[in-house]
């Protein structure tokens, strides 16, 4: 193919975009996720001993939760069926099932069914789910982006498989790209281009381990390198990293305006608050709001924030973030973006704490590592009486029968009876906090 039918080929193809393209069709293709798809894991198993089961795909974009669903139906000879929760509903959902039922009474195949962003389904959209998941008549396959356990109601995950998907890594990244400037019929192998290691390794900095990210990043910087191409200089297109600056620094600008670089965005502006720089909190807001970002989103983060990094710190916090938020339902746009702004910069300028965040995640992961633990029978409720013949609530002291509202009983179970979870830190109101529980601890000793 001559060098320069490169817009020819696009146009054949559909124009397609190149990630499309490059959706491999075979599970040996498919790069990353190896805890999954590797030899001897999980999915490898599941299709080698055509043992299929339901599963919720969760992970970030661009890790391959579509590539992955569309794979596992090629390797099992299903009927498979495309869903998008964003655009389809109960009555969709019905015409599937129906669909499925003929594929197995005339053809004998199964059905898988694949719903995109599986979290945008309400309660009743996900209950017409679960009678024939459960009955095998469908093989359900969810993706989403979003914490299953916050999303998915509770009997559809209990039917299924949650499978969590990993960022790509820098080396899933280099062979993405390399596998793109390799495929002559999908990619672009039929024109000779050469980039330079510190290209490949801006286009891998950009994506952040997205692999449609980094697609479209390399698309980009190819075409603009074919445009400025001389025929005179020969065959071989060269890119270094002047390229892909330039390339990127406009699909940079268009993700900021069309908010696609919306994970980069609120990262900056999450660790710009956390930073206490009120300056930079405020730049980061403001781009996000220009750039079309849901404020209420911005919101919801700043409401995690005041818990996750500042705590007991400055308990005034939570309420500001909350107060921002419904003020901003309450006027709209534009006026309520100013109450966002002061929130951000409130958040920013904030004493920081993360002892809150610790304490749970150390709750969290005894919980995980001992499992449900008895309650100690002296707090448990006893409001029959067989359950108070049982000692249900026996030995209880009820705390303000003494000095200060305090007495020496143990309230963990036995397993952990000696657990800290709680440290509060000198900063802020925690100093004050920290204080107290110190002395609470004194008065314990001494009783």
């Amino acid at each position: 193919m001559d060098l320069f039918d490169y817009r020819a080929q696009k146009n054949a193809d559909g124009n397609r975009p190149l990630a499309e393209r490059m959706r491999p069709k075979k599970l040996m293709d498919y790069v990353g996720q190896s805890h999954l798809v590797g030899e001897g894991a999980v999915v490898w198993h599941a299709l080698k001993s055509d043992q299929l089961f339901s599963m919720i795909l969760w992970g970030p974009p661009g890790c391959g939760k579509t590539t992955l669903a569309r794979m596992i139906a090629t390797e099992t000879k299903a009927h498979f069926v495309h869903f998008s929760a964003v655009l389809s509903g109960v009555k969709e959902i019905r015409s599937v099932i129906e669909s499925a039922k003929d594929h197995r009474r005339y053809y004998q195949k199964r059905t898988v069914l694949f719903v995109d962003e599986i979290h945008r389904f309400n309660k009743a959209q996900q209950d017409a789910f679960l009678h024939h998941v459960e009955s095998g008549l469908i093989t359900l396959i969810g993706a989403t982006t979003e914490n299953p356990s916050f999303e998915i109601i509770a009997p559809l995950i209990s039917r299924c498989r949650v499978l969590v998907l990993e960022t790509l890594s820098d080396q899933d990244m280099r062979i993405i790209i390399q596998k793109a400037l390799d495929d002559s019929e999908n990619g672009f192998g039929f024109l000779d281009v050469e980039l330079s290691e510190d290209a490949i390794n801006n286009l891998i900095r950009i994506a952040d381990g997205d692999g449609r990210s980094v697609l479209n990043g390399l698309e980009l910087v190819v075409q603009l390198a074919v445009s400025k191409h001389d025929k005179t200089n020969g065959k071989t297109i060269k890119i270094d990293n002047t390229h892909t600056k330039d390339a990127l620094q406009h699909l940079s600008l268009s993700y900021d305006k069309t908010g696609e670089n919306h994970y980069n965005l609120i990262s900056a502006f999450h660790k710009s608050l956390r930073g206490s720089d009120p300056d930079a909190s405020i730049y980061w807001f403001t781009r996000m709001i220009s750039s079309g970002e849901d404020p209420l989103y911005v919101a919801r983060r700043m409401v995690r924030f005041a818990s996750e990094d500042i705590g007991c710190a400055d308990p005034h916090a939570l309420n500001i973030a909350l107060n921002a938020m419904q003020a901003f339902q309450f006027l709209g746009h534009p006026e309520g973006e100013l109450c966002l702004a002061q929130a951000a910069i409130y958040l920013a300028c904030a004493p920081k704490s993360n002892r809150i965040y610790e304490a749970y995640n150390r709750a969290k992961a005894d919980i995980k590592q001992t499992g449900a633990l008895p309650v100690p029978m002296h707090i448990r409720n006893a409001p029959t009486s067989l359950m108070n013949s049982m000692g249900y609530g026996k030995g209880y002291k009820y705390a303000h029968d003494f000095k200060h509202a305090l007495t020496k009983q143990q309230y963990l179970p036995d397993k952990l009876h000696d657990r800290v979870y709680y440290e509060p830190s000198e900063r802020g109101y925690e100093s004050v906090i920290k204080k107290r529980l110190d002395q609470w601890k004194e008065l314990l000793k001494n009783s």
